[in-house]
């Protein structure tokens, strides 16, 4: 039962994507324009692959179906998380994402997407688009159908090592050169709101105007509920950064060696910088991987930052 699960990641090419993701990781994918590394994923469009060990060459969701213990026999059809890091060298389109009750009634059956992102680098100076301006649905709908983008759109300063909280019907954006690990629920569904008037192979990409007002929260939630910062975090601690019904998402910064009990049903794993060890197995940054239900105790050493999530059962 004791398995650490190590995933080949699945690479996506993004229109605003950029070379970080083969320079820096040394993920093995070609092109100039990857966005996007989906780490550990059992989702359709992108599924993960066990690199080494018993289920070598499986993929994540079949392991998912076939083996429901490595999991702690969770009530979910399908691994209910998806952790990506996002290389964004350039502005991503303002969008949102549907709760679990929409995207059921309105896209086949989807989850919806509760998502968090971590703020691995940006350059000083650096925003986010979290939120917006709009007071009433009235004017929202106002504002959006008069092109009033720089009225409505919530700007955000942001800092490397910053946490942010997005729930459904938040307006929402990454803007370039942001690096992101972002956790999420194991959805693809986004609706785009507003894409700049940008082209990709010489036509503009569909807007979701209709579907992004039927599930935007007006009014924006506030940023002093949905950020925070992960300065002065404890080291060889696994601090919780934030707990909500879609999952549970921690930040350990390994400094020498730790031990603790993985007591969850199971713990997804990035390793966002550094090098070190778990268990005996060399990990660096980039490596992401799964430690079963009924682990126990792992210990990790070296010098290296990573963030965890899991579920609750």
């Amino acid at each position: 039962m004791r398995e650490i699960l190590f995933l080949t990641p699945v690479c996506v090419h993004n229109i605003w994507g950029g070379s970080k993701l083969r320079e820096e990781f040394g993920y093995a994918v070609e092109g100039n324009d990857v966005g996007e590394c989906w780490g550990i994923s059992a989702h359709p469009e992108g599924d993960g692959t066990i690199r080494s060990g018993v289920y070598e060459g499986k993929k994540l969701s079949e392991i998912w179906q076939e083996h429901p213990e490595l999991f702690g026999n969770l009530p979910y059809d399908r691994y209910p998380l998806l952790t990506k890091i996002i290389d964004a060298q350039d502005d991503l389109s303002i969008q949102v994402h549907p709760d679990d009750a929409y995207a059921m009634e309105k896209e086949n059956g989807s989850l919806g997407k509760t998502e968090c992102w971590y703020i691995m680098d940006c350059p000083e100076g650096a925003t986010l688009v979290i939120g917006h301006n709009a007071r009433t649905e009235e004017e929202l709908k106002t504002m959006v159908a008069e092109g009033k983008w720089k009225d409505l759109i919530r700007e955000i300063p942001i800092r490397k090592g910053d946490f942010i909280q997005i729930d459904p019907g938040t307006v929402h954006a990454i803007k370039a050169h942001t690096l992101i690990l972002e956790t999420q629920q194991n959805s693809a569904i986004t609706y785009r709101l507003y894409d700049y008037g940008r082209l990709q192979n010489g036509k503009e990409r569909e807007l979701h105007i209709d579907k992004s007002l039927d599930v935007i929260t007006v009014p924006a939630k506030g940023m002093e509920d949905c950020m925070k910062s992960t300065d002065n975090l404890p080291e060889n601690t696994l601090n919780l950064m934030y707990a909500c019904k879609k999952y549970n998402v921690f930040k350990l910064d390994v400094k020498g060696s730790v031990t603790f009990e993985q007591k969850y049903p199971f713990l997804a794993a990035s390793v966002l910088e550094g090098t070190g060890s778990v268990d005996g197995k060399a990990v660096r940054k980039g490596d992401h991987f799964i430690l079963s239900a009924d682990y126990g105790n792992v210990e990790m050493s070296g010098d290296m930052s990573l963030i965890l999530s899991t579920v609750e059962e």
